[in-house]
């Protein structure tokens, strides 16, 4: 969770999220925003499966599904993101920015992270059938989440005029000189 605001307002805010239940780890707190992200422990590199989607509803079956994936991983770390969208930015036309999706109600991301190379085959099936078991009607994807996935996935990241205004700019942009590197031009 993000609140971005004074920490009195904050508290407020998430107060009937604590008093749901009581959690197994309550890791909300105040923060600054460099403190998200900490530096890396010296010889740690994870290697991550991961993918992206958006959907209508968490419901209580949803969470069931979402629990026995993350239970059933054998990566390092599991993860299920849940992002709710609406508010500001739905009020965003789709076709007026490179993020279209601005209808869609969840951004869910999942992944598994792993350390042994030889481990990418189970972590990528975990991710490909957690993402299936989860997949409803809205059958975007956010491209920052994207992994290697195709240009299929690229191209369901920015759906219809938004890919085409894309390739557009980047036409209009990118200028091959004369040694067959790419120039971005000003104009």
């Amino acid at each position: 969770m993000v609140y971005a605001g004074d920490v009195e307002s904050g508290e407020r805010v998430i107060a009937p999220f604590r008093a749901l239940t009581t959690p197994i780890a309550d890791m909300v707190r105040p923060m600054r925003y460099p403190e998200i992200y900490q530096p890396e422990q010296e010889g740690y590199h994870p290697v991550a499966a991961g993918r992206t989607m958006f959907v209508n509803a968490i419901d209580r079956s949803v969470a069931d599904t979402i629990l026995n994936y993350l239970q059933a991983s054998t990566g390092s770390m599991a993860v299920a993101q849940l992002r709710v969208l609406g508010g500001a930015m739905a009020r965003v036309p789709a076709d007026a920015t490179a993020f279209a999706h601005r209808a869609s109600r969840i951004m869910v991301n999942v992944a598994a992270l792993y350390e042994r190379p030889d481990e990418k085959a189970i972590h990528e099936a975990w991710v490909t059938d957690f993402a299936a078991a989860l997949r409803q009607g809205d059958g975007g994807a956010y491209v920052n989440f994207l992994g290697d996935e195709g240009e299929a996935q690229v191209r369901v990241a920015h759906p219809g005029i938004t890919w085409d205004r894309l390739a557009a700019i980047k036409r209009r942009y990118d200028r091959p000189t004369s040694s067959g590197s790419t120039r971005i031009s000003r104009r």
